[in-house]
C-alpha cells in the first residue's frame, strides 16, 4: 500500500497575500494572488506563440500578456470556485476556499469576477482584432470547464484546451500565416497541460473518488507515471514538428533539449503518493515554460 497522501490546502497565506486584512486576503486567495504557478503557466504558452511567430523584441506586448494571465487566470479561478463550491465543501485541499467556507458570499464573488474580466478587456483592447476574436474564442471553453469533471474520465483533456489557448493568441497577434505551425504548438502544449495537471490530480485521488468526480489521476490508476510520461513525449514531438515546420533544420531541435530534459526530469523523479514530490514537480512547469520559451526565441528569431 501507498503512503496516506499529505493535503496541501489551498488556504495556505503566503508572500504579500499574507500581510494584507483578512478581508482583502480572501478576495486575493479566491483569484489565488498567493500561487502565481497558475498565471505563469498560462502566460508561457501566450510568450510561446508570440516568440515562435517572430515576436523578439515585443516587451509591451508581452507585459500586455502576463497582465492579461493574471487577471483571467484570477477571474476563471473565481467562476470555478462560484460552480464548485459545493464540492469544494467535501475535498480536504478546498474546503477552506474563501466561497467554499463562506467567507465571501456568491455575489460579492460575482461581483469580483468582473473587475477582473474587466482587466481582461483592457487588455484584450491592445491586441490586433484577429487576436481579439481568438481571445474571445476561449470563453466557451473556460465556462464549460467547470462542468467537465463531472461528466469525464478526463476533465485534463479540457483544461488543456483551455489553458494553452495562449498559444494561438500569441501566434496571431503578430501573423495570421502558417496556422500548421501555430497548431503543432497548440497541440503539443495541450498534452503537456494534461500531463502537468495529471501530477497535481494527485492530490486529491481519494476525495475525487469519493464525491464521484472526474480526473485523469483516477483514470491512469497505477500507470500514472507512465501516462505523464506519455503525455510529455507528445508533446515534446509536437514542438519538434512546429520547429520543423517553420525551420526544417535539425541544428533548430536542439533548441528543444533543455526541456525535453526537464519534463524527463520530472517523469523519472515523480513519487505517485507522495504530495510534497507532486506538487514540486507540478510547480518546476514554471521553469520548463521558460526553457521552451527559450526555444522558441532562438527558432523564431531566425
Amino acid at each position: 500500500m501507498s503512503a496516506p497522501v499529505e493535503i496541501v490546502p489551498d488556504t495556505e497565506h503566503k508572500g504579500l497575500v499574507a500581510a494584507l486584512p483578512q478581508p482583502l486576503r480572501d478576495y486575493a486567495q479566491l483569484a489565488r494572488f498567493d500561487r502565481p504557478i497558475g498565471w505563469w503557466l498560462l502566460f508561457w504558452p501566450c510568450a510561446w506563440g508570440l516568440l515562435l511567430a517572430g515576436g523578439q523584441g515585443q516587451w509591451a506586448l508581452l507585459a500586455w500578456l502576463l497582465l492579461g494571465s493574471i487577471a483571467m487566470r484570477g477571474a476563471g479561478c473565481v467562476y470555478n470556485d462560484i460552480v464548485d463550491a459545493d464540492l469544494d465543501r467535501q475535498v480536504a485541499r478546498t474546503a477552506l476556499r474563501p466561497v467554499a467556507s463562506d467567507r465571501v458570499s456568491k455575489r460579492a464573488a460575482w461581483g469580483w469576477l468582473v473587475l477582473l474580466c474587466l482587466i481582461g478587456l483592457v487588455v484584450l483592447l491592445q491586441l490586433r482584432w484577429q487576436a481579439q476574436l481568438v481571445a474571445l474564442g476561449s470563453l466557451a471553453l473556460v465556462a464549460a470547464y467547470p462542468f467537465m469533471k463531472r461528466i469525464m474520465g478526463f476533465p485534463q483533456a479540457w483544461l488543456g484546451l483551455v489553458f494553452t489557448w495562449g498559444v494561438p493568441v500569441g501566434w496571431v497577434a503578430l501573423r495570421s500565416d502558417r496556422l500548421d505551425v501555430m497548431a503543432a504548438l497548440y497541440a503539443g502544449a495541450v498534452l503537456w497541460c494534461v500531463g502537468y495537471d495529471t501530477i497535481y490530480a494527485c492530490q486529491d485521488r481519494e476525495d475525487d473518488a469519493m464525491v464521484g468526480i472526474g480526473s485523469s489521476a483516477l483514470t491512469l490508476g497505477k500507470h500514472l507515471r507512465a501516462g505523464v510520461a506519455g503525455f510529455y513525449a507528445g508533446a515534446v514531438a509536437l514542438w519538434a514538428l512546429a520547429v520543423w515546420l517553420l525551420r526544417p533544420d535539425p541544428l533548430a531541435l536542439l533548441a528543444l533539449l533543455p526541456g525535453a530534459a526537464h519534463l524527463g526530469w520530472q517523469v523519472l523523479t515523480l513519487e505517485d503518493g507522495d504530495a510534497d514530490n507532486a506538487l514540486a514537480r507540478f510547480r518546476s512547469n514554471r521553469s520548463l515554460g521558460l526553457l521552451v520559451a527559450a526555444a522558441c526565441w532562438v527558432v523564431g528569431n531566425a
